[in-house]
């Protein structure tokens, strides 16, 4: 998508506050590979991603930044925690593994993506197979008036099943018997996961002929689109475009890299996080990944890595390591202007979020601007007496001040129920004046 900085940064505005380092960096770098794209195809290969680290507490919008840009970009993003790979040896998970999801995920949008440019086609297949089940056709030998009558009630039969008055009614539909052991884990090591994919493949050769099921003619549209797509997809193209998009434009966002840092003061040092970060290398500075869908190079895939870095420091991670992350950026703690604005500049924010809720039980929820700053005060009063957990203490915060509206919801049908400051101070004061309650509730 051809996008300036400015426009990304504003896009990313509508739902982060502040953070505009952050996001000025995020945005070059995602502009720099648009550009990358544009050079000749030999220099293209050297130029490399400028991989980030993004240094902050949690909650203060680290993932939100890297997430939120994948999706406007239809970009393959995956978000994997660095201090899992510490036990590999416990639980299977090898680090190549979020190669493995990142070329999933990649499958997955370029699907859709094929898919939304045939929806009419595969539309139109499952239209005429229901409707010849509802209107079997006629044989060759049957009579003009037969034929004429066939003709009228089949266009009645269109008319009711796309206007969709026929939803409800059952029919015997013919599906695919496929034997379904299909383990798409990308944590098995690649030998594994082969001997998997035989394995399927065997299964499914086994299992080729079909079953008939009775459904409702809604539940029919479901499961005779997915057999439509895929055969009317070319699985072939979807796989190439996937790994090319994977390749060039995936991002993969490393949470926790603090946890896997081990500096040379630490006694209790654990010698699987330097492995961890021995293993991450390879991968970060470009190397190739075998995949059930075919190498993967991951020399352009950008790497996004965050950490609140309280015990450890950026220098602890090794050298080279280090040095496949040249920019740096550190995220603000946010304040309570920075919490208020979160609750009511942002677009589906918590507060719109609730009222949205409960607005299915026919409840009308307002927020008076006095109770959402006392929302913004008693969160951060909660970060300062506990664990900083940024903006994510406004769930429990308002989630505690809401809980009984919510519970009541069936009685107060038709109402209109305003949250007032009184209200919220009602429901926290006591919570957040007692340091150990706090802990435990907020």
């Amino acid at each position: 998508m051809d996008l300036t900085p400015k426009q990304i940064v504003a896009y990313l505005d509508d739902y982060i506050i502040g953070q505009a380092n952050a996001k000025k960096t995020i945005a070059l770098a995602l502009r720099n590979r648009y550009r990358r794209m544009k050079v000749e195809p030999e220099l293209q290969e050297e130029i490399m991603p400028k991989n980030i680290l993004m240094i902050g507490s949690t909650g203060i919008g680290k993932t939100e930044i890297a997430r939120r840009l994948a999706k406007m970009m239809s970009l393959p993003f995956v978000k994997v925690e660095a201090s899992k790979y510490t036990e590999v040896g416990f639980v299977g998970r090898d680090v190549e593994s979020m190669i493995r999801d990142l070329v999933y995920e990649s499958i997955n949008i370029v699907s859709r993506e094929y898919e939304d440019k045939i929806k009419d086609k595969i539309e139109g297949e499952v239209h005429k197979k229901i409707i010849e089940i509802l209107v079997p056709p006629l044989p060759d030998t049957a009579s003009n008036s037969a034929k004429e009558s066939f003709i009228k009630t089949y266009n009645t039969m269109e008319k009711k099943l796309l206007d969709g008055s026929l939803d409800d009614k059952k029919i015997e539909i013919e599906v695919s018997k496929k034997a379904h052991v299909e383990i798409l884990d990308s944590n098995m090591p690649m030998d594994m996961s082969s001997m998997q994919e035989s394995l399927n493949k065997m299964l499914g050769g086994l299992n080729k002929d079909k079953i008939k099921k009775e459904v409702s003619i809604k539940d029919a549209k479901v499961l005779l689109r997915d057999e439509a797509s895929e055969s009317l997809l070319d699985q072939e193209a979807i796989k190439i475009e996937a790994v090319k998009r994977a390749q060039n434009g995936g991002i993969i966002f490393l949470d926790e890299i603090d946890k896997i840092a081990s500096g040379k003061t630490n006694q209790n040092q654990d010698p699987s996080k330097e492995g961890v970060q021995r293993d991450l290398l390879p991968i970060v500075e470009g190397s190739s990944v075998q995949t059930k869908f075919g190498q993967v190079k991951t020399d352009h895939i950008l790497f996004i890595a965050a950490g609140a870095f309280h015990v450890s420091k950026p220098s602890d991670l090794l050298p080279e390591l280090q040095g496949r992350f040249p920019l740096r950026v550190e995220l603000e703690s946010l304040d309570e202007e920075a919490l208020y604005k979160i609750l009511t500049n942002t677009k589906n924010s918590l507060l719109k979020q609730y009222q949205a809720l409960l607005a299915v039980e026919e409840v009308e929820l307002e927020f008076d601007d006095s109770s959402i700053r006392a929302f913004a005060k008693y969160s951060v009063t909660a970060n300062e007496m506990t664990e900083d957990i940024g903006a994510r203490r406004l769930h429990t915060v308002i989630e505690k001040v809401i809980e009984d509206i919510s519970f009541d919801a069936d009685e107060k049908k038709g109402e209109k129920v305003i949250i007032t400051k009184t209200l919220v101070e009602d429901k926290l004061d006591e919570i957040v004046d007692n340091v150990d309650t706090a802990r435990y509730i907020l």
